[in-house]
Formats: C-alpha cells, structure tokens, sequence
C-alpha cells in the first residue's frame, strides 16, 4: 500500500483531468496497455475495481493498493507522457513538484537497483525469467523469487562470459564464472580502485554461497525458505552486482567502438 499523501492525490488528479472519469488522453485499451508496460500490472484485474472501473477510479484504488515504488514508477511514467500530450504544463513549477513525488515514491522500493534485472537479449525465456525475479520484489516477496534471482544470475555470467571467449561448460559453477569474468575485468584495466577489486572477489564466495540457498533455503526443491529481511538482503547485493557489471560493460562497448580500426598492411 503507498503512502501517497492526501494533497499529493488531489495535485495530481487535477494534472492527470481525473475528475471527470478520464485519465489524460488514454482510452480504456490504451491505458491498460500504459500501466502494463510501466509496472507489469493489469489494471483491469478485479482487485482494482471496488471503487469503480472508470479509468481514475481505477487508477486511485491502484495507488491505494500497490507499495510505493509501483506507484511511484507509474506516476513518472504518466508525467513523462503528458510532456508529449500538453507540453508547456511539464514547463511549470506544479509539474516538477509533481515529478519530485514520483521521486519519493520510488525510493520505498525494496531493493533499489531491482531495475538492473533485466536483459536486452532475444531469448524470450530469459526475459520472461527476468520479468519474474522482479514481479518477486514488486509482490513484496523476496524469499519467493530467490530460485529465479538464481538462476537469473547463471544465465547473466554465462551471457556475459560468452560475450568475451570465456568458456561456459554446463558443469562449470557460478562463482567459477564470475571469477574468470574478474580476471577478464580486471585485465583490461576496467577496475580502478584496489577496494573495488575486492568487493568483485568477495562476490566469488558469495556466490558460492548463493548455490547453497538456491538448492536448500529456497523454493527450487521442498525446503524451508529463507526469511524474508535475508532474502532482501541477497537481492540487494546480487541487483547491485548485476547493476555495476552492466555499467562496466557499456563502458567496455563504447571504447571498443571508439577504438580505430587497424590499418591494412601496403604491400609496398
């Protein structure tokens, strides 16, 4: 449940037009396909309908049942559009303090980086896997998406693993991976700091112990699942991990591409 404050609603009703039963330019179809595309939830679902199925209605019982960084996601996600809808208001004073609570919203999330779950691949299970983990969190229930973090993270390492020459046998385990992937790293000079190196080899033994959880305090086989403020702490380190790998590697893609080309050899 957010705890979106009572003038913070009435502010944005009147940005979004809701008194009238409408929601900015959306028609029924639309707007399903809006809210679904920017927190994965259908808007349509029965559970948000006692106060009414107009599109505002059912807009305010999502802000009253879904945590805050749902919502908060969802109204940055409608402020961003009404700059192409009515352009000079995203000019106003009102629309940045709009933005601001949006902001707020977003910083109840669970496990703050949980967006770097996600690929840019065509596997479509991979996807699908990545868009589960993150449903996990959404849900408020780590201790349920350990198994899919899990895996999610093999397949991640053996991705990146593949992408520089590294070789990623069936048997070969997680904190095999990511050790070899820390050498890579650190042999093109993309670690600059000794603590920074550090932390990426902790992540060797730690995920190590990873395997452990996922086979026996997790729901990948019938055991005793892990509670949940340890659960929230895996997911925050594995997200964070995940978030900084992607960061060194769009830092490896751009100077590769500004790399000159070797010139060709004149047989003369």
């Amino acid at each position: 449940m957010s705890d979106l404050k009572f003038d913070e609603k009435m502010k944005l009703e009147k940005m979004f037009g809701m008194g009238s039963g409408y929601v900015l330019d959306f028609t029924n179809r639309s707007f399903q396909e809006f809210v679904h595309e920017a927190t994965g939830k259908n808007l349509y679902d029965d559970k948000y309908r006692f106060g009414g199925s107009s599109k505002a209605n059912l807009l305010r019982t999502f802000c009253k049942l879904e945590p805050n960084h749902t919502v908060g996601k969802l109204i940055s996600s409608l402020l961003d559009h009404l700059k192409g809808y009515r352009p000079d208001e995203a000019k106003t004073s009102q629309f940045e303090e709009y933005t601001r609570v949006g902001q707020r919203l977003l910083q109840g999330a669970p496990v703050q980086d949980i967006d770097a779950i996600s690929v840019e691949t065509t596997e479509r299970d991979f996807e699908g896997l990545a868009r589960s983990v993150r449903e996990s969190i959404d849900k408020n229930e780590p201790e349920a998406g350990l198994d899919r973090l899990h895996t999610f993270v093999v397949k991640y390492m053996r991705l990146l693993c593949r992408k520089h020459g590294i070789e990623t046998d069936k048997e070969k385990p997680l904190h095999s991976l990511i050790g070899e992937y820390v050498k890579l790293l650190r042999g093109k000079g993309l670690i600059e700091s000794e603590m920074a190196e550090r932390i990426l080899k902790s992540s060797i033994s730690i995920l190590e112990a990873f395997n452990h959880v996922r086979n026996d305090q997790s729901l990948a086989h019938d055991n005793q699942v892990l509670k949940y403020h340890e659960s929230l702490l895996i997911f925050g380190y594995i997200s964070s991990t995940v978030k900084f790998l992607k960061a060194l590697e769009e830092q490896l893609d751009k100077s590769e591409a500004q790399s000159p080309e070797p010139e060709e050899d004149i047989p003369f």
